[in-house]
């Protein structure tokens, strides 16, 4: 399924039907007097939040939206039906802007429903203008014209935890072995193109969120950075994750600085969110090929970056080893800083 989170929509709610102009002729009744109906309201469209959606993609191919008119009112007091509603699913976190820019409504609850476009208000029939200097009213009132606008759709996933890293650090592998998620996995940079979503086996459930992997210059718009990274945004703490690597002149304090820096370019009050330090790929410690020299290089970047950041949990994402501590860890760390837990 193709990953959309921008869209611009045109919609349109429904004109108010026109009220009636009508008097009563039966036979035997002389003065019957006006009885023309009002018009019916026109359709309004609405935005509801929902778990049934998990992306902007239906509004990509269908831009255009219009409700139905209200019906025309009629004699003999006949009210024009009212047309009916459209309420269109968008993912839980959509935020809806106008198109200058300003922030309307942000649907970050399931079941959140928001009126975009008001549908018009019916037409008066005659029968409302009648009065004892105007015994036959000729005349009534057309419907209102609905409103018409159009909309910028952004999507910002909601996630207890979002995972930062460079390319080939081993996310993927981690929502792997941390969730049912089954995110694309392979030996190359950039093997995740779209934001996955999974959901860690604790209790309550937390949700984490996947994006692509973070390069130099991504709040600049490097690699997929500006498209992927205001989704990590709308995470309540951030899973740092940093993978040992064979070959290699950049620690991982280096490694660790770099992501800082570009959460800082791109929105400073990233760096006030909750962190988590995962150390993945531990397995490399464990390869028969590896030489004396790359074993005491890689056990002195994890004793100096352990010995600057107490905290940092050493895992092997793709051995599902030290996983449980890694779990423990983020548990904790949202158990101590409620305004985390997001909707």
């Amino acid at each position: 399924m193709r990953f959309v989170d921008e869209v611009l929509i045109h919609v349109a709610a429904g004109k108010g039907g026109n009220g009636c102009a009508s008097f009563r002729r039966e036979k035997y009744i002389p003065k019957g007097g006006p009885d023309g109906g009002d018009g019916g309201r026109g359709g309004s469209i609405y935005f509801e939040a929902s778990t049934d959606v998990h992306t902007l993609l239906d509004f990509r191919y269908q831009r255009k939206y219009q409700a139905e008119n209200g019906e025309n009112g009629r004699g003999a007091q006949c009210y024009g039906r009212g047309a009916d509603d459209i309420i269109l699913k968008v993912p839980v976190g959509t935020i809806i802007r106008s198109t200058d820019g300003e922030i309307e409504e942000d649907l970050c609850e399931i079941g959140q429903k928001v009126l975009v476009a008001k549908g018009g208000k019916g037409g008066l029939g005659n029968m409302h203008f009648k009065s004892s200097t105007n015994q036959a009213p000729r005349q009534c009132t057309k419907g209102d014209e609905g409103e018409e606008r159009e909309l910028q759709l952004e999507l910002k996933l909601l996630s207890h935890v979002g995972l930062v890293g460079f390319p080939n650090a081993g996310k993927s592998t981690l929502l792997r072995a941390l969730s049912s998620a089954t995110p694309k996995v392979a030996d190359y940079p950039f093997t995740t193109l779209v934001p996955h979503l999974g959901v860690l086996k604790t209790e309550p459930p937390l949700t984490i969120a996947d994006i692509p992997g973070i390069i130099e210059g991504a709040h600049q718009g490097a690699g997929l950075g500006l498209q992927f990274l205001r989704h990590i945004s709308r995470s309540g703490c951030l899973l740092f994750v940093l993978g040992l690597e064979r070959n290699t002149s950049t620690s991982l304090e280096r490694t660790y600085g770099l992501l800082l820096q570009e959460l800082k370019a791109y929105d400073p009050k990233l760096l006030q969110r909750p962190r988590i330090l995962a150390v993945n790929k531990a397995d490399i410690l464990e390869e028969p090929d590896l030489t004396e020299i790359e074993t005491f290089h890689l056990n002195e970047d994890w004793s100096e970056f352990k010995r600057r950041h107490p905290e940092a949990v050493l895992i092997s994402a793709k051995h599902q080893k030290g996983c449980d501590n890694l779990v423990k860890a983020i548990e904790d760390v949202l158990l101590m800083t409620p305004s985390a837990m997001v909707s």
